[in-house]
Order: C-alpha cells, then structure tokens, then sequence
C-alpha cells in the first residue's frame, strides 16, 4: 500500500481475542509490516474514558486487566511496554493549541482495549506507547476534533493507533449466548454502510452516522467502541481515504473491521 499514513483503526474483540486472535489477528499483524516501526504510539481505547481527555505519563505502563469471569490465562499475560513522559508533554501542547484541554495521569497503565492489539503488533513490546482517554461519552465531533490535535504527530515517525470496534451491542451477545442464533443482519450492514463512506472519505455521513444509518442505534446502544475510528479519521485530516485490510466478524456481534488511511 502507498501513502500510508501512520495512522491506523484496529478492533480489540472480546478479551479471548488475546488467546485466540484467527484471521483478524493475523491480519494485524501482517498490516504491522506495512509501517516503518514507529518512535512511538499514542493508543486510544474506549475503556479508558475521562471527564477531560488525559495522557498516561506513567514510565513503566501497567497491564490492565479490565475484564472478570474470562479465562485464567488471560489474567497472566503481560504486555511490558515503556511509556515516554516527552510525548505525553507534546501531546498536551497540541490540545492547547487546538483548543482542547488535556490531563496527564502518572499511574495509568494498558487496558485490554490497548494491549491486545499492541500484542499483534508489536509482540516484543518494544515500542513506548502513550495512552490517550476519550471524553465520557463523547460524541464523533469531539472525538474528531481530539484526532486533529493528534494529526502532526503521523508525520514525526509516530503511529496513531485507534482501537475499536465497527459494531458493539453485548445486549445482543449475551441473548444469542444464551438462547442460540446467528449474528444479526445488522451487523454485516452497518460495518458495510461504514466501509463505504470511509471509502468514500465521506466525513460528514459518518460524523452523522447515528441519523443517517438505520442500524447504528443497535450497532452501538452506546458510542465508546466507535469514537477512536473518528479520532482516527480527525487525525487522516479530510483529504484522506480509508482502506480495509480486513473485514470480518466474531462473536456474532462484533465487526473485527481493521483500517488503514491514505493520503
């Protein structure tokens, strides 16, 4: 792929995607090789979400495991990856400047939402990594306007990871669970209907997403899993275009979708 920016919107799964990553995690993995190894990452996760936006300064960034009831074994992984003061300060300033304002927290670690597709990337954890929180319930302009002021740091050697997912209702999940079925048909739609207009590059549609898509509303009963694609749009800037580099569901409800943005 050309004109890669460094900017990329990755999904997380459920926690058992740390154990059993499939296709979707391959495809991660495969897409990592696609980028230069970056100075750092500045990651943002929708399980860590603040009243105002706040940047990890935390050295040593601790493996959070913000999930119960799940496999053992995940509860004794551990993603020991560096965190880097420098860039947390940079951070601040380019919310300044834009505008925004922004907190620092020195103990926050990686949750899951963080260090499960750091694993894919980057599995020696050998890359800082800077985490960023999203506004409590933010909606898609604020979250685009946080991508804006993450926008020049895609251009110093610096990836933008965003990670998500393009559909989210554990409502749904839990009732297929437990009484049999099949992923609904709303699933595969929207991702689709996301797909196109990111495609397109069509900002407005997907800012408007909820008003527009007939099936957002159930796709996301709440907004959290989808806010990092738009801090990863807001950080592409308008002339960008997204690309899949893969498309695919698990767990009946969750679109495993992964982006890549060009110029």
């Amino acid at each position: 792929m050309s004109d890669l920016k460094n900017i990329l919107f990755l999904p997380h799964g459920a926690p058992t995607f740390a154990l059993d990553c499939g296709a979707a995690g391959a495809a991660i993995s495969k897409v990592a090789r696609e980028f230069k190894t970056p100075r750092a990452v500045l990651c943002i996760s929708p399980h860590w979400e603040t009243r105002i936006p706040t940047v990890g300064t935390a050295v040593q960034l601790e493996t959070i495991y913000d999930f119960y009831g799940f496999d053992d074994r995940l509860y004794k992984i551990k993603y020991p990856a560096t965190g880097c003061p420098e860039l947390a300060g940079e951070v601040r300033k380019s919310f300044k400047i834009k505008g925004l304002e922004c907190l620092e927290d020195p103990t926050r670690g990686l949750d899951h939402g963080a260090w499960i597709p750091l694993r894919q990337l980057y599995p020696d954890a050998n890359v800082p990594v800077v985490p960023i929180s999203l506004p409590e319930r933010a909606r898609p302009e604020q979250a685009y306007k946080i991508g804006e002021a993450l926008a020049e740091f895609a251009d110093q050697g610096i990836l933008i990871l965003a990670s998500g997912n393009l559909t989210h209702n554990l409502g749904d999940y839990g009732q297929i669970k437990m009484l049999g079925g099949k992923t609904p048909t709303y699933v595969q739609a929207f991702a689709d209907w996301l797909n196109e207009m990111l495609c397109k590059g069509d900002v407005d549609s997907l800012i408007n997403y909820r008003s527009i898509s007939k099936e957002a509303i159930r796709a996301h009963p709440s907004e959290e899993h989808l806010m990092p694609l738009f801090v990863a749009m807001g950080a592409a800037g308008k002339g960008a275009k997204a690309k899949a580099f893969y498309r695919g569901i698990s767990d009946y409800v969750l679109a495993m979708d992964g982006y890549v943005f060009q110029s």
